[in-house]
């Protein structure tokens, strides 16, 4: 079976960059949960279809049992893919089989926050780790560094200080671990 070449994660590339485009009126952020280990094949009919989406995909490293090393892309949030769509490309999107449901957002200024403060995460190129819910605690903001200007809340795990960014909507996240990093508590 022939190994797939690497795919885009959003489309367009400037999906989240700036205030939507004037002829995005009708345009709204819905999630997309897919059947089961679909997500990837959803975004590949998105893009032929010109659908906008965001589907954060993060770098696996796996070895196989003969001990090669394997890298893989995998979705950060398993089972959801954010798009920006009217009516009609909702529909040709739910006529793909592989959404077990669509689910509207309601606070669409706070998503697109979440997604670029993901994003941002994601292209500092630092392992990340999948957080499946999020605790409550204290909201801070990166004053310096690759990460400056995001906000996240800062957990402990394994005596490794990490900072969670979350995407309110789904209540899960992704962290990336601490080192000198300089804080400010906001809230």
């Amino acid at each position: 079976m022939p190994i797939l070449p690497p795919q885009p994660d959003i489309f367009p590339a400037d999906l989240l960059d700036g205030p939507p485009p004037a002829d995005a009126e009708a345009a709204r952020w819905v999630a997309f949960y897919t059947l089961s280990r679909r997500e990837k094949d959803l975004m590949r009919k998105l893009v032929a279809a010109a659908v906008p989406f965001y589907a954060p995909l993060i770098r696996r490293r796996l070895r196989s049992p003969g001990g090669r090393a394997r890298e893989s892309f995998v979705p950060l949030f398993a089972g959801y893919v954010f798009a920006r769509v009217d009516d009609d490309q909702r529909r040709a999107a739910l006529a793909t089989n592989t959404i077990a449901r669509w689910l509207p957002i309601v606070d669409e200024r706070r998503l697109v926050t979440d997604l670029r403060a993901i994003k941002q995460l994601i292209d500092t190129d630092q392992p990340l780790t999948p957080e499946a819910r999020i605790e409550p605690g204290r909201q801070v903001r990166v004053r310096g560094g690759p990460l400056r200007g995001l906000e996240g809340t800062v957990v402990r795990r394994q005596g490794s200080q990490r900072l969670v960014v979350a995407v309110q909507f789904l209540n899960q996240g992704a962290s990336v671990e601490l080192e000198d990093v300089d804080l400010e508590a906001i809230g």
